[in-house]
């Protein structure tokens, strides 16, 4: 189905969209896409999506109108996810918790600031089997992140990946690393007939951290109107499994 993939956020095309969009135009993906700053309109659900990707998008450029007509395709069958940053899920003015779309999600969204910005090392742990994550070095190689958004799974989702938080110090002759706490970082849940996710951590600078290099060989993307990216294998492989997963594509 053409245009069958709808992506709201991350800046623009020059700016952290880039990635996303680079890599989905690489697979032969089609797809939509609205900057951060404009608004969702009515009409841009009118045509049937197969996958809506909301990321750093804030609820506010969404009338309700067109949360109800997302919601009526999620029902119906199409895919949604969320995924992490400063104008996602609570975050600072995505303000999603409240709102009809908030409330499709698998986690329960924080109604206050849910932005965690760690400057202490964050990793990433497989913590159930799911073809989203399979195949992966999750054990062998876990990748690292810079930061991620605070929420709860809801009792009927599955949660598959969690942040691992870290304490790192300098003692005697070596750097000790003490487990700090976890967070659930990928979450997945359903609608009707639909798929829902949520991932906590972005997929472009900044949160995305080393993330964003995880594995070989390195993939070269640019789509249409886009800065051209590189990025780790192991990232583009990730992404692709969970949209594809999301989506149904």
């Amino acid at each position: 189905m053409a245009n069958s993939i709808l992506y709201l956020g991350d800046t623009h095309l020059r700016d952290a969209a880039a990635y996303l969009a680079g890599l989905m135009h690489g697979w032969g993906w089609s797809l939509d896409y609205v900057p951060s700053h404009e608004p969702a309109s009515v009409e841009v659900f009118d045509v049937p999506r197969a996958l809506v990707i909301v990321s750093d998008y804030p609820a506010a450029r969404m009338d309700a109108a067109a949360q109800r007509k997302l919601i009526e395709q999620v029902a119906g069958g199409a895919g949604l996810i969320m995924i992490g940053g400063w104008e996602s899920f609570h975050g600072l003015g995505g303000d999603w918790d409240g709102t009809p779309v908030g409330h499709i999600l698998p986690v329960e969204i924080a109604s206050e600031d849910d932005r965690m910005n760690c400057d202490q090392p964050v990793l990433v742990r497989r913590v159930a089997e799911h073809l989203a994550v399979t195949g992966l070095p999750w054990d062998s190689r876990p990748p690292v992140i810079g930061g991620f958004n605070c929420f709860t799974a809801k009792p009927t989702a599955s949660v598959l990946l969690e942040a691992q938080r870290f304490t790192a110090q300098w003692i005697g002759h070596e750097f000790q690393f003490v487990p700090l706490d976890q967070h659930p970082l990928l979450v997945v849940g359903e609608l009707g007939r639909g798929r829902t996710a949520a991932l906590a951590t972005d997929v472009a600078p900044h949160w995305v951290g080393p993330l964003v290099d995880w594995g070989v060989p390195r993939v070269a993307a640019q789509a249409p109107q886009a800065n051209g990216v590189e990025v780790g294998g192991d990232y583009a492989k990730f992404l692709r499994q969970l949209l594809s997963w999301v989506g149904r594509l």
